[in-house]
């Protein structure tokens, strides 16, 4: 009887061993869930690179840092790490819009960090949408085991709320703020002066065709905060055809402010007019300049 006590206190003693290389934890503000098999993180959270973020809607063109902090459990070789990653997105019905077997694929000579920190990236811009749902799903492997570490998140995207859409008849698919200097998308109403700013449009599509051309106005104007015209322009295009699949991929006027006497704050109106039929759009933003 002793016996069998003694046999049963090692058996639960061992399954609560082989148990304890295997984690479950989720962020019950972001949904931000990870499980561990034979790897294990001190902590996992969402960045935009330098402050944390805590929650799952995100800007459309904001890049979100996924940060694996003091993992371990690999099994090094000369003291080298030899960590995978794979990062993949997929949209409600299942179907995978963006792939990366392994973020880590150039570092064939391993890591030797201690405490190692992994890091994913994502920005959240074509092929995922504004508007839409989806998953991340980031698996974390050993090459030199069978450690294992996996993350998942559920986010939704919404568009940039700074910039005011008036639309009368033409369809797009986004429209967003780019900065040619930093090669990214702005987020939020900060820019600078002799910054070259696009205001991008995407797949904008319902204009009147002629001969299989389009002909359509496209108006520029930005003014201080005292509503002194700063740039002016009726007409980018002027009388030129263009063809409905130039449009559609997209269409980026441009500006750039280089006089730092005229104050901090600008609006900027972008006017696009079909010039066969009454259909336009108008799209306007307030930029704070440093």
């Amino acid at each position: 009887m002793k016996i069998q006590i003694t046999l049963t206190a090692f058996l639960v003693l061992a399954l609560f061993s082989c148990d304890s290389s295997k984690s479950v934890s989720k962020d019950l503000v972001t949904g931000l869930t990870t499980r561990g098999d034979g790897l294990s993180c001190q902590d996992v959270y969402l960045s935009d690179g330098e402050q944390e973020i805590n929650r799952n809607t995100f800007t459309y063109g904001e890049i979100v840092y996924v940060n694996f902090e003091n993992i371990e459990g690999f099994k090094k070789k000369d003291e080298n790490a030899f960590p995978g990653m794979q990062l993949c997105v997929v949209n409600p019905t299942g179907d995978t819009v963006m792939h990366y077997p392994d973020l880590y694929a150039d570092y064939q000579e391993g890591i030797n960090i201690s405490p190692l920190l992994l890091q994913a990236n994502l920005t959240v811009a074509d092929p995922i949408h504004s508007d839409g749902e989806y998953t991340l799903y980031i698996n974390i492997w050993d090459k030199n085991g069978e450690g294992t570490f996996e993350a998942t998140l559920d986010f939704d995207v919404s568009p940039d709320d700074q910039i005011k859409i008036e639309n009368s008849n033409l369809s797009y698919n986004e429209v967003y703020l780019f900065s040619e200097e930093e090669n990214s998308v702005i987020i939020g109403n900060e820019a600078k002066y002799n910054e070259n700013i696009y205001l991008i449009f995407e797949g904008l599509e319902g204009f009147q065709e002629e001969d299989g051309e389009i002909f359509i106005g496209l108006s520029l104007k930005v003014m201080d905060s005292e509503g002194e015209i700063i740039i002016d322009e009726e007409d980018l295009i002027g009388d030129t055809g263009l063809q409905p699949s130039q449009i559609k991929e997209q269409l980026a006027p441009n500006f750039i402010i280089r006089d730092t006497s005229i104050g901090t704050a600008v609006s900027c109106e972008i006017l696009i007019w079909d010039k066969k039929s009454d259909s336009n759009i108008k799209a306007t933003v307030t930029l704070d300049l440093k």
